[in-house]
């Protein structure tokens, strides 16, 4: 599998049971894919590069046994790769559509992944500040995410949002939304895939006081009113 090449280019081990279950999932993901839409990247190299290797570069802030949420999982990325990479992790993925919350099921019984799945949006989940680790990937606008994401970051845990070239821009964006939610900009991390031209982004922010009660709000304002600066 191309995978193993691009992972040892990163400096990122491979074992043969995580090799398997990557391979494992790259079919489960093309099989899915045919049923409903989950990824227009479907070539096995492309998935390899855009997908599962991209989901893996924010495993340098995530600790040994961290209590990891996903949110928006959809086709399981970053979760995915994430709970296969860290296994001695739990990851609690949170994806609002049935169809997509089957598949991720499908994939965490067969893969055997220290994992569980809700079908829920985001901003009916009720466990705040509980997580060491919180995680988005291609979920929405920066200044939106944050107030999906931080208030389920407990005390000294971090928010990892994967976000690409414009992350900058759209950090900027959020600097008052992340202050109002109790964080702050940690790094950001900006660097292209391998053998490739794509620009990818980590934006890092830790959480360093509690977030007000009320957060996320409901009624889709996160998205439509965001806090903004």
């Amino acid at each position: 599998m191309e995978l193993v090449k691009l992972f040892k280019k990163g400096g990122y081990k491979l074992t043969d049971e995580s090799e398997a279950k990557f391979s494992r999932y790259y079919e489960l993901l093309d099989e899915w894919n045919k049923k409903f839409n989950l990824t227009r990247i479907t070539d096995e190299y492309d998935v390899a590069l855009k997908h599962f290797y991209d989901s893996v570069t924010g495993l340098k802030y995530i600790p040994d046994g961290s209590n990891i949420l996903d949110i928006g999982s959809g086709a399981g990325l970053p979760a995915i790769p994430i709970a296969i990479m860290k296994p001695d992790s739990k990851v609690t993925m949170v994806e609002a559509t049935g169809k997509k919350t089957e598949f991720l099921e499908t994939v965490v019984k067969e893969l055997n992944l220290n994992a569980d799945v809700l079908n829920i949006r985001i901003e009916d989940f009720k466990d705040k500040e509980s997580f060491d680790i919180v995680t988005a990937r291609a979920v929405a606008p920066m200044v939106t995410l944050v107030e999906y994401a931080l208030p389920f970051v407990k005390m000294g845990g971090k928010f990892i949002a994967y976000k690409s070239v414009n992350a900058q821009i759209e950090t900027d964006e959020a600097r008052r939304a992340i202050n109002i939610l109790g964080g702050a900009i940690t790094k950001t991390n900006v660097f292209t895939l391998p053998d490739s031209d794509i620009v990818r982004a980590l934006v890092v922010i830790s959480k360093i006081k509690r977030t007000p009660d009320g957060y996320p709000r409901g009624a889709g304002k996160p998205k439509h009113r965001p806090l903004g600066n």
